[in-house]
């Protein structure tokens, strides 16, 4: 992804600084936290998270790869700011009101309870800001199969997507409904949320294309295919149960992806509409 030139946000808050948690690898039946990726919101995500030592609060100074993975984040989030703020006034009817982004490293502490790097990225409708552990990208790289910038830039569009989600009302809307369905409805419907989501990440590729590289949308394909819920059980070497997916299947992640990209078009992201998920 071409991105010399881009503007940084001012939207970013870093507790980088502050302090760090004890790292939490992912693997075997902890591959499964990686879910996190998405809607974080009031939902219990204790047995997912690994174990980690007590946060440290003594400053610590960052390393060059995690300033370049931040000043990466932050053109990144340049990017949507610029391009739902151009799709919300000609499709929506009015002005885009961008989240904040917050890095941290190992722990942090949000209104939807408190994460480890071990969650994955998250957005958090009670304060409307989107949380990333930019070593989640080497993870997404070396243990996820996901490689590549774009990849990483995918995730960040994702969790835009669902402030964007919240700002159509589509978020409340679905927690709401959420508290009165059983288990099996509550994750189709955060299914529905989340392909929701891929697909208007895929909104937002079209809009950048003109900075996007050879293979670049490739990546980001695959890693909507990496994060697959029958994709991660598998690698948990678990068989596929698909009442318990709460994102859906690495061909319907990458595939309204696809849509997204190829329409541009808002209208086209209706998987709450939609007879075929």
């Amino acid at each position: 992804m071409r991105l010399r030139g881009v503007r940084g946000s001012r939207n970013i808050e870093d507790r980088r600084r502050s302090g760090r948690g004890g790292k939490a690898g992912i693997g075997g039946v902890g591959l499964l936290v990686v879910l996190a990726i998405g809607y974080f919101a009031g939902i219990d995500v204790t047995p997912l998270l690994q174990q980690t030592s007590q946060q440290s609060q003594a400053p610590r100074e960052l390393s060059a790869e995690e300033e370049r993975a931040a000043e990466f984040t932050s053109r990144v989030l340049a990017t949507t700011e610029e391009v739902w703020g151009e799709i919300f006034p000609a499709q929506v009817g009015r002005a885009y009101n961008a989240p904040v982004l917050v890095l941290f490293s190992g722990a942090t502490a949000s209104p939807c309870g408190n994460a480890s790097g071990a969650t994955g990225p998250f957005y958090c409708p009670a304060d409307r800001k989107a949380y990333l552990d930019t070593e989640f990208f080497a993870t997404l790289s070396r243990q996820l199969g996901a490689r590549g910038d774009f990849a990483a830039a995918y995730v960040i569009a994702h969790e835009v997507a669902h402030h964007v989600q919240n700002e159509l009302g589509i978020l409340g809307q679905v927690n709401e409904r959420r508290q009165v369905v059983g288990e099996t409805q509550a994750n189709a419907l955060t299914v529905r949320l989340e392909l929701q989501a891929d697909c208007l990440s895929g909104v937002w590729a079209r809009s950048v294309d003109g900075l996007l590289e050879p293979g670049d949308l490739e990546e980001a394909l695959n890693a909507a295919r990496m994060i697959g819920d029958d994709h991660l059980q598998r690698r948990a070497g678990r068989v596929p149960q698909p009442h318990t997916f709460t994102h859906g299947t690495s061909e319907q992640r990458s595939r309204w992806f696809a849509t997204g990209y190829q329409t541009g078009d808002l209208r086209s992201c209706d998987t709450f509409g939609a007879q075929r998920l």
